[in-house]
């Protein structure tokens, strides 16, 4: 089980942060343009919403069952990144999209309401971006 959710996970994120690039890009763009709020935004960001909403489910069950989360050995850089560093960064994350998502819904300007989700989805998508065990960084990650 541990195996299929590490794939799962590492594999979703591409489309969490392919939505999440998608969605600040639309909306930065129809917030500086002044253009209307459209249904297609709408999906396009509660489908956004959605992705990093799963895997943060799956996040939270790795979480429980991972080799590499352990209190005990928070000395040590990959436990620490694991245990600490990247629950704490996605966590923030998605309560800035959640919050942008919440708040756009219920802004009445068209112009606010892509400003809400361009602001708050970037920050997400930031701390998203600084938060991932890239091979680069993480000795033993994978891009997949």
């Amino acid at each position: 089980m541990y195996p299929g959710l590490v794939h799962a996970h590492s594999g979703l994120r591409w489309i969490a942060l392919i939505l999440l690039l998608a969605a600040v890009a639309v909306a930065i763009g129809k917030w500086q343009g002044r253009s209307g709020y459209t249904d297609g935004n709408r999906k396009l960001y509660l489908f956004t919403l959605i992705a990093v909403h799963t895997q943060l489910l799956i996040g939270l069950l790795l979480y429980f069952i991972s080799p590499k989360v352990n209190f005990d050995q928070l000395s040590d850089k990959l436990y620490r990144f694991y245990t600490v560093e990247h629950t704490t960064g996605m966590l923030i994350a998605i309560v800035l999209i959640t919050i942008g998502y919440s708040r756009s819904k219920r802004a009445t300007d068209p112009t606010t309401k892509q400003r809400l989700v361009g602001i708050f989805y970037g920050l997400g998508l930031l701390l998203i971006l600084a938060s991932i065990p890239w091979p680069f960084r993480i000795p033993g990650a994978g891009w997949f």
